[in-house]
């Protein structure tokens, strides 16, 4: 993995420390947006017979890192526009309106389904009760006869705590819910399996650990749902014969596309193809047993600074992220960014610290002897 440094020039002069918010840019991915550049001046119009079969590729080759089979994963521009799309496959009645999540899922999709009160939907939220970890089975307890949706970030963001996914599915579908996750932080650094999660939907993107930036999201449909369901927010590529044009009601695509909706962005979808190889590449399950032992080092060295560290202790409740907090964080976390130590700061969290498979652990070391040193300053 220390051999494909080279292929990420960030690296070269920042010490590259968030990937769960933006993943380094490989070389590979100027490359592919040149190549698109090149088929637009070169095709036009006829560039799209290149284009359009690459978002079909896309969904595959995403399903392979989710052990999703072919033809199940479509490709859309962010994870918000995707919780959309399946809130839009419902509709809510007296007898069944809950969606239920927790306080620590992302806001964006927090706002989507809290909106889908406007439509008869009724949001109940479980809280977290230290702002680390959500209770597997307050969450379940949560979950009724009465609920049409559960919403689960598999990873939270605020502390990379890894929730049980399979056992908070389970519960909602035997209530006949439909069990959504939120995949973004965990794909790229954690290992997924959506057979064996048995999720109804499963979203998340690119511009994280797959290091293939913005634009690339995607979304896991189970086969079952795939011709049954009909999402109201949709457009021309949801059609099963989007170049017909006919101006009627829509006749869905008997495929995954009829979540698709309007055009693709094909210049996202270059992009991420360079990140997404390398994953596939070196492999998650390597990725994730390089990032326990990064990530439980962080947190050693913490421990040894006296910060607190809001993120899970145990490995297999910690995904790639480790946050550490301290009196003037947010402060040290711009100073720290001025020095290209690349990081953010989120509050009730700390400094957020994510080591991926191109991090070194004289990086890591170097990024808390740096904030060691900010604090007997301040």
């Amino acid at each position: 993995m220390a051999r494909v440094r080279d292929d990420f020039p960030t690296l070269a002069h920042s010490t590259h420390l968030i990937s769960h918010s933006l993943g380094a840019m490989p070389k590979g991915g100027y490359e592919r947006l040149k190549a698109f550049g090149d088929a637009w001046v070169n095709q036009s119009i006829e560039a799209w017979r290149e284009w359009l079969p690459m978002v079909r590729r896309t969904g595959d080759e995403i399903a392979g890192l989710i052990g999703a089979p072919a033809g199940t994963v479509a490709v859309h521009q962010n994870v918000s526009s995707w919780m959309g799309i399946i809130a839009s496959c419902l509709t809510y009645t007296p007898e069944r309106n809950r969606v239920v999540y927790t306080d620590m899922n992302f806001p964006s999709v927090h706002y989507v389904w809290k909106e889908q009160e406007r439509l008869g939907a009724r949001v109940d939220i479980v809280r977290s009760d230290d702002r680390i970890t959500v209770d597997t089975q307050k969450f379940i307890d949560a979950i009724d006869d009465r609920t049409a949706a559960v919403v689960v970030e598999l990873v939270l963001f605020r502390s990379g705590y890894i929730q049980d996914a399979k056992a908070i599915c389970r519960a909602a579908q035997a209530k006949g819910a439909l069990a959504i996750i939120d995949a973004y932080q965990a794909v790229g650094t954690v290992p997924v399996d959506v057979v064996d999660i048995d999720c109804d939907f499963l979203t998340g993107g690119s511009v994280k650990w797959l290091c293939g930036g913005p634009g690339a999201a995607y979304c896991y449909v189970k086969q079952e749902h795939i011709r049954r369901m009909e999402p109201y927010l949709c457009g021309w590529f949801s059609h099963e014969a989007p170049f017909g044009f006919v101006f009627d009601r829509i006749r869905y695509s008997k495929d995954v596309s009829r979540f698709l909706g309007g055009t693709p962005s094909i210049p996202a979808i270059y992009a991420s193809a360079a990140g997404r190889s390398y994953i596939r590449d070196i492999g998650i399950r390597r990725i994730r047993e390089k990032s326990i032992r990064q990530t439980g080092l962080l947190i050693e060295m913490a421990d040894d600074l006296g910060l607190k560290v809001n993120t899970p202790r145990h490995p297999s409740q910690r995904g790639g992220m480790v946050c550490v907090d301290f009196p003037g964080a947010e402060e040290a976390h711009r100073r720290l960014l001025k020095r290209r130590f690349l990081l953010d700061y989120r509050p009730r969290c700390g400094i957020r610290l994510s080591p991926h498979f191109y991090t070194t652990d004289a990086e890591l070391e170097a990024v808390m002897k740096e904030i060691s040193r900010l604090r007997r300053a301040t």
